[in-house]
């Protein structure tokens, strides 16, 4: 293959994806191979995992990736179709120098993508662009990498598994939502004490049910319905490819992921007292009160999945969460996002005990907020913004972070505007102990944003 030049659109922060045959290809596929293999090649690595998803394009663009790889000498480990997880976790078991993963997420039928790991690491950022300039330079390394069956699916459920403490019977209502979770959710529920029901968990790329994003309210309906119908203890819904997770009470009430990972904290701090628990800026004063009140410390940081796995890295964190539902358990586990597993964590701490979900839901304080609010910003002008309201927040002497945009603490609460890394929008979100306080911030935020010159919706 000669140099290859990718629509630059699709080199994003945390993945490479794109609209199949308008903005991706084949041919992107096939070049994201080479240069992926160079790398390895170039590091001494010898072998690669790679997975796909339920998509309909996903088996072409696996054997274009697959070509690409092998002509760069690497062996190719095939673990088959499953979500995302299984691909990290394929990784670990089968010790290979990556791992490429064929899937859109969550994104419409039509998106497909390339989710890198290398190394035994996240492989984002800089070393996206870095492999978009390889495949420019067409600098490629040659050789004949064999392509292997290495089906791991019956070996990734028993991992799961393995960390499942049967306790009281408990009735779950589980939301595939047509995603790639569906045959390995059906093998674990197999072994599973309790009664288990499951929506969706046929795999259809066309997402003919609903869109398979759990944080999104309307796309946990069937999920709420259902637990209502059946009188479940709670319910559990992933997204597209099983990395995020959304998870409702026995009523149908919605917990967010910062109330997840405050519950889910309760646990890994009662083993292990005074550990570090991770959450993103977007994320309640409540978990952070939450996670000290335990013992824990707690420890804001950037928003991505990649730079939170990092961060964990480099504290030690054994748990670590996002508002969007990626939740991350270093804690006898491997530090990556995998909602199955987190699902089987969760029922632990519920089976261990007669205190429902909703009755911990509730022992959270109450807060008000908005929303994740977003609104359109040109890429090339988001970061500025934000770099204008940090200056101008700096001259007034207010009480900010800067860790990831600025999150402004005053006497009512918080308010919060960062710039996308994957979007070109401007995201903010206000939360505060009562409505007048939350308008106060709401004002606070649409002050900043036009004293910065930032043309925002009235909030």
């Amino acid at each position: 293959m000669d140099k290859h030049v990718f629509d630059p659109t699709i080199l994003r922060e945390y993945d490479i994806r794109g609209i199949v045959n308008e903005t991706l290809f084949e041919a992107d596929a096939e070049a994201i191979g080479r240069s992926f293999g160079t790398l390895l090649k170039q590091q001494g690595h010898e072998n690669i995992a790679v997975g796909y998803d339920g998509r309909e394009t996903s088996p072409t663009l696996k054997a274009a990736l697959t070509k690409g790889l092998t002509e760069s000498g690497i062996d190719v480990f095939d673990i088959g179709m499953g979500p995302t997880p299984m691909l990290y976790y394929a990784t670990y078991a089968l010790k290979t120098g990556g791992g490429i993963m064929i899937t859109g997420s969550h994104n419409p039928p039509s998106h497909n993508g390339f989710k890198m790991m290398f190394g035994g690491k996240s492989f984002y950022g800089k070393q996206i662009q870095e492999l978009g300039a390889l495949s420019a330079s067409g600098e490629f390394v040659s050789g004949s990498g064999q392509l292997i069956d290495k089906p791991v699916m019956s070996d990734y459920v028993a991992r799961i598994l393995q960390d499942f403490v049967p306790g009281r019977d408990l009735s779950v209502v589980w939301d595939c939502g047509n995603g790639s979770t569906g045959e390995a959710l059906r093998q674990v529920v197999a072994k599973l004490p309790g009664r288990h029901m499951l929506l969706f968990d046929e795999i259809d790329g066309t997402f003919p049910n609903h869109h398979p994003d759990p944080t999104v309210e309307e796309n946990l309906q069937d999920l709420i319905s259902s637990v209502r119908g059946v009188n479940a203890d709670f319910g559990i819904a992933f997204d597209g490819d099983g990395d995020r997770i959304g998870v409702v009470d026995g009523q149908g009430r919605i917990l967010w992921g910062d109330q997840l990972l405050a519950i889910l904290s309760s646990e890994v701090l009662k083993n292990r007292p005074g550990a570090a628990i991770i959450a993103d800026v977007k994320a309640s004063q409540i978990l952070f009160d939450a996670v000290a009140k335990m013992g824990g410390e707690p420890i804001m940081w950037r928003t991505g999945h990649s730079l939170i796995k990092s961060k964990m890295q480099e504290v030690k964190a054994p748990l670590a969460g996002e508002m969007s539902g990626h939740i991350f358990y270093n804690d006898h586990y491997y530090g990556f996002d995998d909602a199955l597993y987190v699902a089987l964590r969760l029922l632990n701490i519920l089976t261990a005990t007669e205190t429902s979900l909703g009755e911990m839901r509730d022992g959270l304080p109450s807060m008000v907020n908005t929303p994740e609010l977003r609104f359109a910003c040109p890429d090339e002008e988001k970061f500025d913004a934000v770099v204008r309201i940090q200056e101008n927040l700096a001259r007034e002497g207010a009480n900010f972070s800067d860790i990831d945009g600025v999150r402004v603490n005053t006497d009512d609460g918080w308010w919060l505007l960062r710039a996308s890394n994957t979007q070109a929008v401007l995201v903010a979100r206000c939360e505060a102990s009562d409505d007048a306080g939350l308008d106060r911030l709401k004002s606070q935020l649409q002050g900043a944003l036009e004293a910065a010159g930032v043309d925002a919706p009235t909030f």
